[in-house]
């Protein structure tokens, strides 16, 4: 499966080069898998975190170009180091026995066929907890149908509707009508969200959103799309953690933080409508200090 990456066309930008040979695209990934931290991590939603933590897997790179991302070092500027797929299984397997509820695939596009090949490793050595699919939401729906059978909970961003505010914040072109066809092929595989009797989610898919500076109304726009689609089949996870870093600071309109009562406004918007699957934060959550550390090499 690896031969994707001769031509690879994993994600919406299909860049086409070889990344066996040492060509990089968008994303900035070779053909190895790059990770910058394997631990668990307690920062997500109550039913993916839960008491023992997720046992989060970030990955080097990113197939989008956010201005403001939190986890920069690793997404643009490639902090992070090389693992095998049988490593890359290993560290799953450490995870679970560790206490993780889940095993939490943290911006994995771009290495799908690796991850695939490394959960075919841990799951015939015992890995049986839930794998969650966390990603940007603009994903190829032909890489997403490779993940059938394989991701038991999809966690995807669903950022922008205009394709103005796309294009000039994350570099993506046609972001909306891309991140509407992955999240209805999420939901296909998917299907209505299911708990266990602790409340940990087992299957489904939770669409986040966070809120940008002066953005309110394209917010709206987006939870009308996804109640009007999906009603309380799917759940969603309204964002306030907006955080402007040092690497916006000059870019108008993203270096301020989210007023409150914007924040206030959107979720009574949602309580307006009648809606009960979503997830709300408290306005502490935007402080950097949540920002995990990454590493450039392994620990363990």
């Amino acid at each position: 499966m690896n031969s994707c990456y001769k031509n690879c066309r994993l994600c919406p930008r299909q860049c086409g080069i070889d990344r066996t040979s040492g060509e990089t695209g968008y994303c900035g990934s070779g053909d190895k898998i790059k990770i910058a931290r394997a631990a668990l991590h307690y920062w997500e939603e109550p039913c993916i975190s839960g008491e023992t933590g997720s046992g989060a897997v970030f990955f080097s790179g990113c197939t989008l170009g956010c201005v403001y991302c939190q986890n920069y070092d690793i997404s643009k500027n490639g902090k992070g180091y090389d693992i095998t797929d049988y490593e890359l299984a290993e560290e799953f397997l450490r995870l679970r026995d560790n206490g993780a509820a889940n095993i939490n695939l943290v911006t994995p596009s771009h290495y799908v066929p690796g991850i695939i090949s490394s959960l075919e490793i841990a799951k015939n050595k015992g890995l049986d907890i839930p794998i969650v699919y966390n990603c940007g939401g603009y994903e190829s729906v032909e890489t997403l149908k490779m993940l059938d059978g394989y991701v038991d909970i999809y966690l995807p961003d669903m950022k922008y509707y205009s394709d103005k505010y796309a294009v000039c914040y994350s570099s993506a072109k046609r972001y909306f009508e891309i991140a509407s066809a992955a999240v209805s092929e999420m939901y296909r595989q998917t299907g209505r969200c299911e708990f266990d009797e602790n409340g940990m989610m087992k299957s489904g898919v939770i669409i986040r959103h966070l809120l940008l500076p002066g953005l309110l109304f394209e917010s709206k726009k987006i939870i009308d799309y996804l109640f009007k689609n999906y009603g309380d089949n799917i759940w969603i996870s309204l964002m306030s953690q907006y955080t402007p870093l040092e690497h916006v600071k000059n870019i108008a309109g993203l270096n301020r933080r989210i007023p409150k009562a914007q924040y206030d406004s959107l979720v009574n918007y949602c309580m307006d409508k009648g809606m009960t699957c979503v997830y709300i934060q408290n306005n502490d959550s935007a402080d950097k200090c949540y920002v995990p550390e990454f590493f450039d090499k392994k620990f363990f």
